[in-house]
């Protein structure tokens, strides 16, 4: 079943599981409000398993393109296009969340985005690979995020 992410009263509703429903929370608000104020969507989650398409594709984007296996539990994903990008989105148990952004026409932006939800540690998978930057959100807290440049075709 889908569930309507509202950043005005921000709701730990299918992410109970995680040991920072809060902070995961309140990324999830963060991302929703940015579509919500940017393109003016309505920004939809599904639980994993009933969005297993857009897991996987987001898993086979990181396996081809950077040999990562993510060892968090998946427990929402979407997946949307808009102004001509297609975006996928997965929030895992651990606190991770991984968005693809992935541009339809031809030379544009292609890249896969790491957010960390403030409490949680820096997953083992991608310490020594990536560096993650800092940013302040009224929602989330201290969100630090990371990401790399899709080469591949997808």
């Amino acid at each position: 079943m889908s569930y309507v992410v509202d950043f005005a009263e921000v709701s730990t509703v299918g992410l109970e599981t995680s040991p920072v429903p809060d902070t995961l929370a309140g990324l999830r608000a963060n991302e929703a409000r940015y579509f919500k104020n940017k393109y003016g969507l309505v920004f939809t989650v599904e639980p994993a398993d009933e969005a297993a398409e857009v897991v996987d594709h987001v898993h086979r984007i990181l396996a081809e393109e950077r040999d990562l296996v993510i060892a968090s539990r998946p427990l929402e994903a979407t997946a949307f296009e808009v102004d001509g990008i297609r975006w996928a989105y997965v929030f895992y148990e651990s606190g991770l969340a991984i968005n693809v952004l992935y541009t339809v026409a031809d030379g544009g932006k292609r890249a896969v985005g790491f957010k960390l939800s403030d409490g949680m540690e820096v997953p083992e998978e991608l310490a020594d690979r990536f560096k993650f930057a800092r940013q302040k959100s009224k929602l989330a807290g201290t969100i630090r995020g990371s990401f790399f440049v899709i080469k591949g075709t997808y």
